[in-house]
């Protein structure tokens, strides 16, 4: 009986899902990044933020823009703006996604950094509700300048689909 009820309650999830990842449907997601689980060669602790929002150009393909802030361990800050896209597999919320970011690093000691980074990653936007999800992901953002500022970590955030 007990896997009779999680059968059909995946199925309710996936029935929700697939009618958030139609075409001309909007997203938002705001996102905590680090959770003091990201690291890279430079920052040593990280705790960010960033808002992503798009539409679906297609059915399961979005194209997102997104915007974010990192406050680090040692006062030096940064600020990115970037673009990227989305697919979700199967109306069943496992995405991979792709993004280009411009970098701006402010440092405690003066002066400041541009940096571009090519990133990757995978996710589930899990629903609460019809438009609401708790979406945990793993990325990676490869700097296309300064190896030491390749970053690999967690992030969770919420979706909000219109």
């Amino acid at each position: 009986m007990k896997k009779l009820l999680i059968c059909i309650a995946v199925l309710l999830c996936t029935v929700t899902a697939q009618a958030q990842f139609e075409q001309n449907k909007w997203l938002i997601t705001p996102s905590i990044t680090g959770l003091g689980m990201s690291y890279s060669g430079q920052d040593k602790f990280s705790l960010g933020f960033e808002a992503e929002g798009g539409v679906f150009l297609k059915d399961n393909f979005a194209l997102l823009i997104n915007a974010g802030a990192d406050i680090k361990d040692r006062g030096d800050d940064r600020t990115s703006l970037g673009a990227g896209v989305r697919y979700y597999f199967d109306q069943t919320g496992i995405y991979i996604g792709s993004k280009f970011k411009y970098d701006n690093y402010d440092f405690y000691t003066g002066g400041h950094k541009n940096d571009a980074t090519l990133g990757a990653e995978v996710g589930y936007a899990f629903f609460l509700s019809r438009t609401v999800t708790v979406e945990p992901a793993m990325y990676y953002n490869q700097s296309l300048t300064d190896q030491d500022y390749s970053k690999f970590g967690v992030k969770i955030g919420f979706g909000f689909y219109f």
